[in-house]
């Protein structure tokens, strides 16, 4: 595993996505109390920021067509996506956010368009 640093946690505010690049991977954080998760930034469906969209019931929504995916797995719960996200595995070290963008946690392939 190689975790790479993200950002501090204290500039996560709670359900709020937050955009990083990781090594050239656009990634996806959202902080749910003292623990944070890590999900590929781009829909699955079209190329669109998972961080422009809104967190609510455990999933991140796509703003352009609406596909909520889920924080944990990556899998859409919403058409028109369907095809999960990567995820990545997370720690946090004295505040700070650290991510392992080298391999996806739940084998989903990375977005092509």
């Amino acid at each position: 595993m190689a975790f790479l640093h993200a950002l501090s946690l204290d500039e996560l505010a709670e359900a709020a996505p937050v955009r990083v690049e990781l090594d050239g991977v656009p990634v996806c954080l959202v902080r749910i109390g003292d623990s944070v998760r890590a999900l590929h930034d781009m829909c699955s469906h079209q190329r669109w920021s998972l961080s422009d969209g809104e967190v609510s019931g455990g999933g991140v929504e796509c703003s352009l067509h609406g596909s909520t995916f889920d924080l944990a797995t990556g899998a859409p719960s919403s058409l028109p996506a369907t095809t999960p996200v990567p995820t990545f595995a997370t720690r946090i070290v004295d505040r700070s956010v650290e991510v392992d963008v080298s391999v996806s946690t739940n084998d989903a392939p990375t977005p092509s368009y």
